[in-house]
């Protein structure tokens, strides 16, 4: 059987599936008209709508795995809280978060940060299996974990099957790499390599396409081959380990969803790439000759660390809304998402509570390529009593190009569950170290919106966030050509924008900012 049928090397040159677009920085703000790349006009609006008006600062909060406080481009735009003194180790503000400077980490304490955990359903099955060990045990939902049971092990085995073709992978390409006998080979290395044997001729014909798009070879096996193999050996060694739990670090009282005061002030801790490319996006310096341009331009960025290599846990998401919303924050970034929620309700009461006070919470839709009206994904703005968080926008992600390809292939979507669709492909951002790197995601395209709604707060800052809501919706490009989604083993299939979205479109600032000019 061929090896490229295996879901592992599949895996392993589709993981950067965004490569197949041109990088190009900042498109997300560019114009469709003037620029021919489907950005959502940010600096149209800036110079044709914006010039010589006045703003307020916004305070955004990015719930997420940390934001690299030193970087270069995000520094000077921080959120920092004024009645707390940097390092003290006393709570100056008696908000029972001691040292909180520009935010706050529910997933640390004295004793250092998790960086990784499960994912929920490995939760869920360690619980089951310590219940249910005893013969003698109350049967009630027997029969719900053994059906997480079963898709516990069979992701499971497609994480170590996966894994270990990827191995294979790249031992035999590291062996054709020997017998060419260059470090670094090119694309024209790999096309005129005699191949020995039907194997070699397929991973010569497959690495010499993906090198099209890499400068050279090691940037092609870093970024694609060493990242798929990172990514399932952290599955298997952490996500999916059962013997693995990291939350004693934390060192709270985890059956307690009630319990508020844990954590420690390290709004970085030690993976700070998703949060910060997060940050970079709603609110890097503009116009700064740094990185990049943010979509805000009067924003103050807070960190709540709540994220981490694995599915964020319920009771930590509760607090971090919570923190955010008593420490001023208007806007709620919330790049994340899980299919379980044991403490939906807990998250529920959080949501509320942010309702309660004006907040807007934007979240991403998920990476899946599913259809969430059906599939589960949490957090969702479904309350367990039936009740909906008004003030909340779901986001899918879109690509740069005005074709079949705009919706990402990546992205969830919904005809009820999803509202809009924003640039999140093949994004440019910050990364930690002050660097800069692309990514792409509904995580890259949640905070697209994130700065809008945070570019309306601050320009026209008597308009509550049910009404910017109302304002991102309505003022959407709609998409009135076909578009292509994934379909049963990889068969795409022509829909209407209108069945993947509430509004049928794309977001857009320039026309965003016209509209809320008219509400009073």
């Amino acid at each position: 059987m061929s090896i490229f049928k295996n879901a592992a090397i599949a895996a392993a040159l589709l993981l950067s599936a965004s490569m197949v677009h041109a990088q190009l920085p900042n498109w997300q703000n560019m114009d469709l008209q003037k620029d021919s790349v489907f950005g959502i006009s940010v600096e149209k609006a800036y110079n044709e709508l914006l010039k010589d008006k006045k703003s307020k600062p916004v305070v955004v909060a990015i719930i997420d795995s940390g934001i690299d406080t030193a970087h270069e481009d995000l520094k000077s735009y921080l959120w920092v809280n004024l009645k707390e003194k940097r390092g003290n180790g006393k709570d100056d503000d008696k908000n029972h978060y001691t040292d909180d400077i520009n935010g706050w980490d529910f997933i640390g304490s004295a004793k250092g940060n998790v960086s990784y955990d499960n994912l929920e359903l490995t939760r869920l099955v360690r619980a089951g299996q310590a219940r249910f060990a005893n013969p003698s045990a109350d049967t009630n939902g027997l029969y719900q974990y053994k059906q997480l049971r079963a898709k516990y092990d069979q992701e499971m085995e497609e994480a170590q099957k996966t894994l270990y073709g990827i191995s294979r992978f790249k031992g035999m390409l590291d062996t054709m790499v020997a017998k060419m006998n260059k470090e670094n080979p090119t694309a024209a290395d790999f096309q005129t390599f005699d191949a020995s044997n039907p194997v070699e001729e397929q991973i010569k014909q497959v690495v010499g396409q993906q090198l099209l798009r890499y400068p050279d070879y090691k940037s092609f096996k870093a970024s694609e081959l060493d990242r798929a193999y990172d990514h399932f050996k952290e599955q298997a060694d952490y996500q999916l380990n059962l013997a693995y739990d990291p939350r004693a670090i934390v060192g709270d009282n985890y059956a307690n969803v009630d319990e508020h005061y844990y954590g420690n002030g390290d709004v970085t801790g030690p993976d700070a790439d998703h949060g910060t490319h997060v940050a970079g996006i709603i609110g890097a310096g503009r116009n700064n000759n740094l990185g990049i341009n943010g979509v805000a331009d009067n924003v103050m960025l807070m960190s709540v660390r709540a994220v981490p290599n694995g599915d964020e846990r319920d009771k930590d998401v509760a607090n971090a809304l919570r923190y955010a919303v008593d420490n001023g924050a208007k806007v709620i970034n919330m790049s994340f998402g899980k299919p379980y929620s044991p403490n939906k309700k807990a998250v529920d009461d959080a949501v509320k509570y942010a309702m309660s006070k004006d907040v807007l919470l934007v979240h991403a839709a998920g990476n899946d390529g599913e259809n969430t009206d059906s599939v589960a994904n949490y957090p969702n703005r479904k309350y367990l009593d039936g009740g909906v968080a008004d003030a909340w926008i779901e986001v899918g992600a879109s690509g740069p190009d005005d074709d079949e390809t705009l919706p990402a292939s990546f992205s969830n979507y919904g005809k009820n569950a999803v509202d809009v669709f924003a640039p999140g492909v093949a994004i440019y951002s910050s990364i930690p170290g002050s660097k800069y790197d692309y990514h792409d995601g509904t995580s890259m395209a949640a905070p697209v919106v994130t700065g809008l709604a945070a570019l309306i707060r601050s320009y026209y800052p008597k308009l509550t966030a049910l009404q910017v809501k109302d304002v991102i919706l309505k003022s959407v490009v709609k998409i009135e050509h076909p578009v292509a989604i994934g379909g049963e083993n990889g068969e795409a299939k022509q829909v209407k924008m209108t069945d993947l979205c509430k509004t049928g479109g794309v977001v857009n600032a320039y026309k965003a900012l016209e509209l809320a000019a008219t509400y009073k």
